[in-house]
């Protein structure tokens, strides 16, 4: 599946390639593609679009995530 990536008018297509060899294995390139699409985070983009998040409650989950990191590096937590 392409990712579409926004920029100032409209949607652009991105396309993955895999650039395998004639000897390389096709277990080997599907482990490739699933890297690069991994990485790629189209996912995580499909995902979040599904519905609308208000930026506040975003910015508010973030904090709260934060708090959690901090209260465990300090040891707050067992």
């Amino acid at each position: 599946m392409p990712s579409l990536k926004k920029y100032r008018r409209g949607y652009h297509l991105i396309m993955l390639i895999i650039d395998s060899k004639d000897c390389e294995n096709i277990d080997k390139a599907l482990k490739k593609y699933k890297k690069k699409f991994e990485k790629s985070k189209v996912l995580l983009q499909l995902r979040e679009r599904q519905s609308f998040i208000k930026p506040s409650v975003r910015r508010r989950g973030q904090v709260l995530k934060a708090i959690y990191k901090q209260q465990l590096a300090t040891g707050k937590f067992d």
